[in-house]
């Protein structure tokens, strides 16, 4: 299971990367693995700021529909429109080209709360 140590991660299997003030975000291998082939990727939340915890998007699997979780309080700056036309790259990479979006970090003390890539490991039992 590919879970890289430079990033941060969330208990709803998503992986945060941090440079700065901002936040690039996407979900792990572990979750697009469970969801299977991505056909969609929704986020109406673009230029809006959120809270920690409400949802941004969803991801559409052949099977199934998530929600996806902000992992820090911000406001959404970017998406990632390659996605509009071929979603299908969240389960091919989803570390690199498959990421959603990009958050202004709001409140820095929240990034205490992410999972260091050993405690998500442990989370997922790999």
């Amino acid at each position: 299971m590919n879970i890289p140590a430079n990033l941060k991660y969330t208990k709803d299997h998503e992986w945060v990367s941090i440079e700065g003030d901002v936040a690039t975000v996407g979900i792990t291998h572990f979750a697009q693995k469970e969801l299977g082939d991505i056909v969609y990727v929704e986020v109406e939340t673009l230029d809006q700021t959120l809270d920690k915890d409400e949802v941004f998007g969803t991801v559409e699997a052949v099977k199934t529909v998530s929600d996806l979780f902000l992992p820090l309080s911000g406001e959404i700056i970017a998406f990632n429109d390659s996605l509009e036309s071929a979603p299908e790259t969240v389960n091919s990479d989803p570390y690199g080209a498959g990421w959603m979006i990009k958050i202004k970090i709001s409140n820095t003390s929240e990034l205490d709360s992410l999972l260091s890539d050993e405690a998500y490991k442990e989370l997922i039992g790999a």
